[in-house]
């Protein structure tokens, strides 16, 4: 079973843990709906990658991992999406949850961000009771990722501030699920985490200003999702700061910082590989000509 298979048949046994049969019938379809409307599914992608590369004994810790990262991450794109932050009418291709209801639309996009924050812990917690020896560290990794300290809700708050440093703004918003991937990936395979955060920090990083570029430069039918949003809402972005080409020359720095960032390990080099292709996938066509993180 590749890595998209098992994502998948991870957040099916989460999404079956936490709804329940007699439930909300609309709260029950908005949260099928922000979690199996197809994504990239980068961020637990990372984390099986780097349990495999550290030996994943156990796969079930690292799916269970991997599938509540992704629910918090689908969490986070229910909120940014509602009409206080970004007003977005498509995510993924598809209607935003709060577009989904004719009625009451806002009112279950709260409650699905807030019931996926949950059920991301109600899954680990589950499927890790035989390791319970490896539920701490993850919790731990985990929760911070998406904490009001240094998390992505941390991040989101930024754009509440007049003055905002560009790339702790990246790293709270963007990046601490990324570092959480590839700590969480090595937790769950029981080796020490602190060693891989490096790597997810620069990959994530790297994210958010290929994110920034597409922005810009994007299709938004091929991204599923607006573009100019940025702009738009007068957010703090790597455009707008660098410009386009600064934007670029940012980004193949941080390309370059994960690369060397990974820890020696036999599968380096498909980390590395996973890496590079994850960036062109990202990067705008139009723009790749003029970047290194294409390759030739």
């Amino acid at each position: 079973m590749d890595a998209l298979q098992r994502i998948e048949q991870a957040l099916a046994a989460a999404l079956s843990l936490g709804l329940a049969d007699d439930g909300p019938p609309k709260l029950a379809r908005a949260v099928r709906h922000a979690v199996q409307t197809p994504g990239s599914r980068a961020r637990p992608r990372l984390l099986l990658a780097v349990a495999d590369a550290c030996g994943d004994d156990v796969p079930a810790v690292s799916d269970a991992a991997a599938a509540s990262l992704e629910l918090l991450h689908c969490a986070s794109l229910v909120h940014d999406d509602m009409p206080v932050f970004d007003d977005a009418d498509t995510r993924r291709g598809a209607p935003t949850v709060h577009r989904l209801f004719a009625q009451h639309g806002e009112q279950l996009a709260l409650l699905t961000g807030d019931g996926l924050i949950v059920l991301a812990f109600e899954n680990l917690a589950w499927h890790t009771r035989g390791h319970p020896q490896r539920l701490g560290p993850l919790t731990l990794i985990i929760a911070r990722a998406v904490g009001v300290g240094h998390g992505i809700v941390a991040g989101q708050a930024w754009e509440c501030e007049t003055d905002v440093d560009l790339t702790q703004y990246h790293r709270q918003k963007t990046a601490a699920l990324f570092s959480a991937a590839t700590a969480a990936g090595a937790a769950a395979a029981g080796v020490e985490p602190a060693p891989w955060c490096s790597l997810g920090e620069h990959l994530g990083l790297a994210y958010q200003v290929a994110d920034d570029l597409r922005d810009v430069a994007g299709d938004a039918a091929a991204l599923g999702k607006p573009i100019g949003q940025d702009a738009t809402h007068a957010r703090p972005s790597a455009v707008s700061q660098l410009g386009i080409d600064g934007a670029i020359a940012r980004l193949e720095d941080l390309l370059t910082a994960a690369v060397d960032a990974i820890p020696d390990c036999p599968g380096r080099a498909k980390l590395a590989a996973m890496a590079q292709a994850e960036m062109e996938r990202l990067l705008p066509a139009q723009l790749r000509a003029a970047s290194r993180v294409a390759r030739p």
